[in-house]
């Protein structure tokens, strides 16, 4: 299976990204992605705000194990071709892509559901932290949601 995880600050592009995964396999019938960006209003808890901007901070090494451990648990789980995980880190801005996730399979269904699979373990298993700025210049560290929690152990069950 043909894979490329990378953690960078530089943005990356859609387009290029989906003819790198699917170059010259033509048993490749399915790309499913994902495309997490940078919104401008946040529910913390019980605490709502518009945000500025978002900072991601990670543990070199440690986050690239992470998500292969991740997209290799979908292997297991799917027949894949291919598959991409990007995840930028440092300041964003509002509208500016986060992380992708691009999985390639003969057919729709496990490339869909990799996709997700893969996302949904991310974020809860990859070790990334998110500070948020907010337009009066406050700050606020991000914890995970529940709802992250929930979906991720979907798939433990099934």
């Amino acid at each position: 299976m043909k894979t490329r995880i990378a953690v960078q600050t530089e943005p990356f592009d859609l387009a290029e990204e989906t003819a790198r995964l699917s170059a010259g396999d033509v048993t490749i019938g399915a790309v499913a992605s994902f495309l997490g960006l940078v919104r401008g209003h946040n529910r913390v808890g019980e605490d709502d705000a518009d945000i500025a901007t978002l900072t991601l901070e990670h543990y070199p090494g440690m986050t690239e194990k992470a998500l292969h451990r991740i997209v290799d648990a979908a292997a297991e789980r799917w027949p894949l071709q291919a598959v991409t995980v990007i995840h930028r880190v440092g300041e964003l801005r509002l509208g500016e892509p986060i992380v992708l996730v691009l999985t390639a399979s003969a057919h729709r269904q496990a490339a869909f559901d990799a996709c997700q699979f893969i996302m949904d373990i991310l974020k809860t298993e990859a070790p990334f932290w998110k500070k948020e700025r907010l337009p009066d210049g406050g700050e606020r560290w991000v914890d995970a949601r529940e709802s992250d929690s929930e979906a991720a152990a979907r798939w433990l069950r099934d």
